[in-house]
């Protein structure tokens, strides 16, 4: 069997890294302008952004377990030539409805890629060093999810608004004939002789595209109007469903006995809290920011880079003390951190000064950046070889489902507590006068996100030590 080198894999993995997450973040700058330039509504316009989150998530399970079946290197190199078409036609989109569907297949394509991807990288790197790899990785999302707003503006400072899709289709086509070229007899070629459970792939699908449509739209809808409520009992039923039916289906999309060893549930229930506990704080705290701290919109920007400078920077070195301590203390750490960091943002009763703010934001960067390579190694190594794509793709599914989660329950908390104590109807009517009523409700929803945080941090301890941990 041919074996890669490990460092050429993991640049293939990184650039379809990078590419996914920039391109979730990147087109929210330019909203604006693609709203006028397809003369659209901001209620329309929204769905370039949610109809990518919500395909990525309701097909990468699916595709996870594809990847099992068919071999990586055919999920990851079609994903390539999805995520390239998909990014010419949103280039080309003459409507807006062109370019929703174009995005709808462009989060399609992200999820084949991100599907297999750390499946491919604990497959090429033994287990000593997967930590550092994993972390190494954490480091280029952060970079994707950072670079996007920078690079989104400077295109659209010298360039049509159309160049944001454009510049993927060297880089996608690139990397796919590389990765096919490279991987082909690898390991990352092998196929099993196993059936796709087209119904469960079904359901899930539905599942999460209900739920998350529900939940991405309780802020605009209300959350507790008609739609949500319907959306989201839906989505619950529709997992019901899919829990039943992979229980008795000899092979399931996502196999529910992955989820009998500790080592795998707790880890997997510990990222969605952390997601979630952070989401409460990416949410906010530009609002925070804005209005009571008087901030500039390049102020916000610049300020809300401080935790993902420590994604930057912390990763490989905390995979890498992963590889030799294990996992339990640093997750359980990282998650205590982020607890703390939450509430000490939400403490101050009043407005809070600079130094103090970017401390806490640095804090809170440090707690996740200690937590993710360990927690993603620990996921990964507790599933056997022909098991890696699904749980790769869990990964993925456990970080979207935290955000999306984070974000509807800040809103929530938040909205409830401000419309109660002002009377006001949103932060659209935001007055001076209203800051005391802002303060409160900020920190409301920063305390939610600390106790999610704190009992994710429970959640990483109760998981026990592994087998190389004392």
């Amino acid at each position: 069997m041919k074996h890669p080198g490990k460092w050429t894999v993991f640049a293939l993995v990184a650039t379809g890294t990078f590419m996914s997450t920039l391109d979730s973040s990147i087109v929210s700058v330019a909203l604006p302008t693609i709203m006028g330039s397809l003369d659209t509504t901001l209620a329309t316009i929204e769905w370039v952004v949610l109809v990518y989150l919500i395909a990525f998530t309701a097909l990468i399970l699916s595709f996870g377990r594809l990847s099992d079946i068919v071999g990586r290197r055919k999920v990851l190199v079609t994903g390539h030539l999805l995520f390239t078409l998909s990014s010419l036609l949103c280039a080309l989109a003459p409507n807006v409805a062109s370019l929703i569907l174009a995005r709808a297949l462009q989060g399609s394509g992200a999820a084949m890629i991100m599907s297999c991807s750390q499946a491919l990288i604990v497959d090429a790197f033994p287990t000593s060093e997967r930590g550092r790899a994993l972390g190494t990785i954490g480091t280029v999302v952060a970079a994707g999810l950072t670079a996007g707003p920078a690079m989104g503006g400077f295109i659209l400072s010298h360039f049509p608004w159309w160049t944001i899709f454009a510049i993927n289709i060297p880089v996608g086509i690139t990397v796919a004939i590389l990765a096919f070229r490279i991987l082909k007899g690898s390991a990352a070629d092998t196929r099993r002789d196993e059936p796709f459970d087209r119904l469960g792939g079904l359901l899930i699908a539905l599942a999460c595209g209900t739920l998350f449509t529900g939940l991405t739209h309780g802020h605009d809808w209300g959350y507790t109007s008609y739609r949500v409520l319907g959306l989201s009992a839906m989505g619950l039923t529709l997992i019901a469903l899919f829990v039943a039916h992979e229980k008795r289906v000899p092979y399931p999309v996502m196999d529910p006995t992955l989820f009998h060893d500790r080592h795998f549930r707790l880890p997997v229930l510990s990222a969605i809290a952390l997601y979630t506990a952070l989401f409460t704080m990416v949410f906010l705290m530009p609002f925070y920011l804005l209005f009571p701290m008087g901030y500039t919109e390049a102020q916000v920007g610049s300020t809300m880079m401080i935790p993902f400078i420590l994604l930057f920077i912390i990763p490989p070195f905390s995979g890498a003390l992963a590889d030799r301590m294990g996992s339990r203390i640093l997750c359980a750490a990282g998650l205590a951190i982020l607890s703390l960091a939450l509430a000490l943002l939400a403490w101050p009763p009043e407005v809070s000064a600079f130094p103090a703010i970017a401390l806490k934001l640095a804090l809170a960067g440090f707690g996740v950046a200690l937590f993710l390579p360990p927690n993603n190694t620990t996921i990964m190594g507790t599933v056997s070889p022909i098991r890696r794509g699904v749980a790769s793709s869990v990964v993925g599914a456990a970080r979207n489902l935290g955000m999306v989660t984070g974000v509807a329950l800040a809103g929530a908390v938040f909205n409830h507590t401000y419309t109660a104590l002002s009377g006001a109807s949103g932060l659209s009517t935001y007055t001076p006068s209203l800051e005391g009523p802002f303060i409160t409700a900020f920190r409301y929803a920063l305390f939610c996100g600390a106790a999610t945080a704190a009992i994710g941090s429970l959640l990483a301890w109760r998981r026990g030590p592994e087998k190389n941990e004392k």
